[in-house]
């Protein structure tokens, strides 16, 4: 079995890869994240995990290697990482009521022959009807700046929605390990 690298620095990624039971190792890439002119989501999340897996392959020669990426996106607008509290109240004022959509991309990439598979999952989130006072009581206590949405759906985030709809809630934490387990079966990796 070939060696496993996760092409990613997120702790998150990181969690649910341990999952699997698979020994890996994590490798930071350095991709520049910003959006083509005119790029859609899906189209962006599934280049940019793509992009993510390539970039290690020099360093990471005979490895499967693992890239993923995700945005949120809410009339046909991308939600990013808020990156600090005020703009994370305004992302989750704006998702107050509403449906968001998750769309994650996934890659493997073996990196001796150059094959690699992308997927994008989507999953969707239905958010409550949110009070300012709810919003900011949340992210005082959970602190999500460093997620896209402003939420972190395994914590007190859940809170925040009244449903969730998808085949695998772990691609809105950042990694649909249903889909990775059939991507790395047909790698050659069995996970059990």
């Amino acid at each position: 079995m070939p060696e496993i690298v996760l092409a990613s620095s997120s702790l998150y990624r990181r969690t649910l890869l341990e999952k699997l039971g698979l020994p890996f190792i994590c490798a930071s890439p350095s991709v520049d994240e910003t959006p083509n002119p005119q790029e859609s989501a899906p189209t962006l999340v599934a280049r940019l995990a793509t992009e993510k897996a390539q970039a290690l392959a020099t360093i990471y020669p005979n490895h499967l290697i693992i890239g993923s990426d995700q945005v949120a996106h809410l009339d046909n607008t991308i939600i990013g990482k808020p990156g600090n509290f005020v703009n994370a109240v305004s992302q989750l004022q704006a998702c107050s009521a509403r449906r968001v959509e998750f769309l994650t991309g996934l890659c493997v990439l073996e990196s001796g022959s150059g094959r690699h598979q992308t997927i994008v999952e989507p999953f969707a989130v239905i958010f409550r009807q949110l009070s300012t006072a709810q919003i900011q009581r949340y992210l005082e206590r959970e602190q999500p700046f460093d997620c896209a949405g402003s939420f972190k759906a395994e914590g007190l985030g859940i809170a925040l929605f009244e449903r969730l709809e998808g085949d695998d809630p772990n691609a809105l934490i950042g990694l649909p390990l249903i889909r990775l387990v059939t991507l790395l079966q047909q790698a050659g990796v069995a996970v059990l």
